[in-house]
């Protein structure tokens, strides 16, 4: 069966006759061994079908069938809380507790999430779209539950990537100095921490994990306590660095963590009898069990593949050949970095970093040219950004390539460690404005507001994707403070493209269409439904102006200033959230006194809630931010409300 076919909840059940007796988590808790291999063999051929129709995370998700079999078996979820980092993995999860019926629907529309999600299902207690926040989520859900005088488990699951970034370190530190019952799962899916794991290791992580071993140790503990201090400290080191020389969990223990493993994540043998310890212990503390695993495991086409299947499309199940609708234009993403790669071949100080997302901002093109100058930070934005800094102290020019949802994550770092400075870090923001299938969590709605506020920032968001190539010269030119470029997710408009781009004149947008009744001020890709607006507004006798801002930062007061005196109408349009972009052409216009003589403005922002995955496409018309939004805009300003409402409802479904 291709993904072509059409598949539905009882076509899928051809392979999966135990996974068909199972509804709930519970179902499962009086499995034997056996059954639960023959469960995980069924899970993960259920995961390959669906994902084949829906696309999405399969190389993680294949990564942790075995685990997750063996967690929903041996804790009691969702009274025990079981939090997964990102949420990336977490399909084989969402099938075993009670969503399996709606997984075609999954990254659709009003479906599931691709991420866990708090209000979709009561066995997901933490929402993740971002990584490294399960341990700090899990210490605050332990510590509440042993205000309360709970007695359930708090397990939290997180993969080496994550573990990349600062806040896991943070909550592991901040857990290790508590009494705290915590379990931390270290999901190691890439060798990049453990070595290869056998049965001498299974020996070992069972034995440590046993309530016999920790009794004795915590015996040992107490005698050496009664001994003088130096021969306690002596014993304590012997100790700790006697096992971490066996298991390899000196970080760990020297975190204040229990450290067991590693362990070989897709053998339940081994798996079972260390999470029934670690369950049945009642030791105090936090217990970090390491687990080796692989993503894509299980599935051919994800084992060989680079980077095993992270993100894909619809597939063939057979050939795991994916069926990726031919492009009509380059990507801004790939169109970025030609322009990158234009501009680093004739000036030696452009530098390339990313934060763990290469190939998703074309860093990963940039690499291939220049390797020396390409720079992979891992799971680590804030670092990003203060080494992007520390670069331009030294006259570097240092292009800091961040997906728009992910630089939220540094913001502290862009005002101290850049702006106060005036360091000319240049900014590549990827993924702004709807993101589609990935969700809210991914929506880059709020990098104008909370850069548009920053002093000495120049901000630039492209129309279309030669002037991305513009953009990209420009911000090399900029010496004396910080820029960014913000662009959107997808294709471009099929524009002709330069070799290199031409710098603009900063802080100047210019004039696409010229009229006399209404004005559209847009910036970014909602340029191109302006023009559209544009066209029906002239099929009604409207004569329009489209303005292309280009530079949210510095304002063209001049062309802004024009527009509110020339027409009767401002519309301005944006894809990015209501304080951005729009709400600083309105403080202008107000100081300058130009809302005083009746001109009528209308702002078109994101709303003031988050919209759920979907297509893009969709998602800005649900947001009100496409051309029959816009002309209905300026007809209700012209009072003809009941036109505005007909052009609505003509609108393709």
């Amino acid at each position: 069966m291709t993904s072509e076919t059409p598949e539905t909840p009882e076509t899928a059940r051809t392979q999966t006759p135990l996974l068909d007796a199972v509804t709930v988590p519970a179902d499962i808790r009086d499995f034997n061994t056996e059954q639960l291999k023959q469960l995980a063999d069924e899970l993960r051929t259920d995961t390959v079908r669906w994902v084949s129709i829906t696309g999405g995370h399969l190389g993680a998700s294949l990564g942790v069938v075995e685990l997750t079999v063996a967690l929903h078996h041996v804790f009691e979820t969702p009274t025990d809380r079981l939090i997964w980092d990102v949420g990336h993995q977490c399909y084989p999860h969402k099938i075993l507790t009670g969503r399996r019926e709606r997984m075609n629907t999954l990254r659709q529309g009003e479906g599931l999430a691709g991420f866990t999600k708090r209000s979709e299902s009561e066995y997901d207690p933490f929402g993740a779209g971002h990584s490294s926040t399960s341990i700090s989520a899990g210490l605050g859900m332990a510590v509440a539950r042993d205000l309360s005088d709970g007695d359930n488990h708090v397990i939290c699951i997180i993969g080496d990537g994550s573990m990349t970034a600062g806040m896991a370190y943070e909550a592991m530190n901040n857990a290790g100095s508590m009494d705290a019952r915590l379990i931390v799962i270290l999901n190691d899916n890439d060798m990049s921490i453990a070595p290869p794991v056998g049965a001498l290791s299974a020996y070992l992580s069972r034995l440590i994990s046993s309530k016999q071993f920790r009794s004795v140790r915590h015996f040992a503990k107490d005698l050496a306590a009664k001994l003088p201090r130096q021969i306690e400290e002596a014993a304590s080191k012997v100790d700790e660095y006697a096992r971490g020389m066996v298991t390899g969990g000196t970080l760990f223990e020297e975190l204040g963590f229990y450290y067991v493993g590693p362990v070989d994540g897709h053998n339940l043998d081994h798996l079972l009898p260390v999470l029934k310890n670690l369950r049945d212990d009642e030791e105090k503390g936090p217990v970090l069990l390491h687990v080796v695993t692989e993503k894509g495991h299980g599935y051919g086409p994800a084992e060989e593949s680079r980077d095993k299947y992270h993100g894909v499309s619809k597939f063939d199940v057979v050939t795991g050949k994916q069926h990726k609708p031919k492009a009509n234009a380059p990507s801004y993403t790939g169109v970025f970095a030609k322009a990158l790669i234009a501009e680093a071949e004739t000036d030696d100080k452009v530098v390339a970093i990313t934060a763990a997302m290469p190939g998703g901002t074309g860093v990963d093109a940039f690499s291939e040219q220049f390797p020396d100058r390409s720079f992979d930070v891992g799971i680590a934005e804030q670092h990003a950004v203060t080494f992007a800094a520390g670069l331009a102290t030294e006259g570097y020019k240092p292009f800091c390539a961040i997906y728009s949802t992910f630089l939220q994550r540094a913001y502290d770092q862009v005002v101290h460690d850049v702006a106060i400075q005036h360091l000319p870090v240049r900014f590549a923001i990827d993924r702004a404005g709807y993101v589609g299938a990935d969700g809210n969590t991914h929506c880059g709605a709020f990098d104008l507001p909370y850069l548009c506020t920053l002093p000495g920032f120049v901000i630039m968001a492209p129309s279309d994707e030669a002037d991305l190539m513009h953009m990209t010269a420009t911000a090399v030119q900029i010496e004396d403070g910080p820029s960014a470029i913000r662009y959107p997710r997808g294709e471009g408009v099929g524009v002709e493209l330069p070799a290199k781009g031409t710098p603009l004149e900063i802080g100047k947008g210019r004039i696409l269409r010229e009229g006399t009744s209404v004005a559209i001020l847009g910036l970014g890709a909602r340029v191109q439904a302006a023009m559209q607006a544009a066209e029906e507004l002239a099929a009604m006798g409207l004569s329009t102006t489209v303005a292309d801002a280009r530079f949210a930062k510095p304002l063209d007061e001049d062309l802004i200033t024009r527009l509110a005196k020339e027409h009767q109408i401002l519309v301005m349009i944006e894809e990015g959230s209501a304080g951005g972009f729009g709400a600083h052409v309105m403080q202008f216009l107000a100081n300058a006194g130009a809302l005083d003589g009746g001109l009528k403005v209308r702002l078109m922002t994101m709303p003031d809630y988050f919209l759920e995955q979907n297509k893009p496409e969709a998602q800005n018309d649900l947001a009100g931010l496409t051309a029959p939004h816009i002309v209905a805009q300026v007809l209700e300003a012209l009072g003809r409300g009941a036109e505005a409402e007909a052009v609505l409802q003509a609108r393709p479904a």
